[in-house]
């Protein structure tokens, strides 16, 4: 595939890029990596837009992995790729115990270097062909297209217009994961896509891989 990236996705032994964003919590607070430095290691996840169906489903299953991360000395953070009222919306009906940052520009996205493929006939004709089945609940895999579509509908989700917005700005780019020690240098790296090809398309770590990465991490 034609990848369109600023860098190469940030690798383990790699200083973690700083941001500060505004937080999805509270209009007056925002969130930067530097909160954690010497504090805390950070599980940090980048999704694209709330119109992403994978991606409101790895948020709902970060929400549940994050006490037992915190038990074992780890913080985690989701970063969402939308304007922070629409992710508030969504969340005051969705609530999440997640602390969330929002990033529409993709600004963190670039600075960890997660791939934007560039849309080629290529990559058009392999959206079409390829079947994804990433959270396992179709009784079979779906061509990429289909299964978003699916997976909304079962989700009873409607977009807005921001949502519209938001997927006419990003797709089709590549969401990432990246495990921080407390001295802001990265350990572990997920990059959709990086060993399946577009079969990854909307997989997220499973708890017990990201439990894993955190149990690896040295003691500092």
């Amino acid at each position: 595939m034609t990848i369109v990236e600023s860098r190469p996705p940030v690798s383990p032994g790699e200083p973690a890029p700083d941001f500060s964003l505004p937080a999805v919590t509270r209009e007056d607070e925002r969130v930067s990596l530097e909160d954690y430095r010497r504090r805390s290691a950070v599980f940090l996840a980048l999704f694209i837009g709330l119109w992403c169906p994978f991606c409101r489903r790895s948020i709902a299953q970060m929400g549940v992995t994050a006490g037992k991360l915190e038990a074992l000395g780890v913080e985690a953070l989701g970063i969402v790729a939308t304007p922070a009222e629409n992710a508030r919306l969504y969340f005051k009906y969705r609530p999440t115990r997640l602390r969330l940052a929002a990033d529409p520009a993709l600004s963190t996205h670039r600075a960890y270097g997660l791939p934007k493929p560039a849309p080629t006939p290529e990559l058009m004709k392999a959206i079409e062909t390829t079947r994804i089945n990433p959270m396992g609940e179709f009784p079979e895999p779906l061509p990429i297209t289909e299964a978003a579509v699916a997976m909304a509908k079962i989700d009873g989700y409607a977009e807005n217009e921001t949502d519209k917005a938001d997927m006419k700005r990003q797709w089709p780019q590549l969401k990432g994961q990246f495990l921080i020690d407390r001295n802001g240098i990265v350990r572990w790296v997920n990059v959709e896509c990086a060993t399946e090809g577009f079969a990854g398309v909307g997989k997220f770590p499973s708890e017990e891989e990201i439990l894993t990465a955190v149990r690896a991490l040295p003691c500092s």
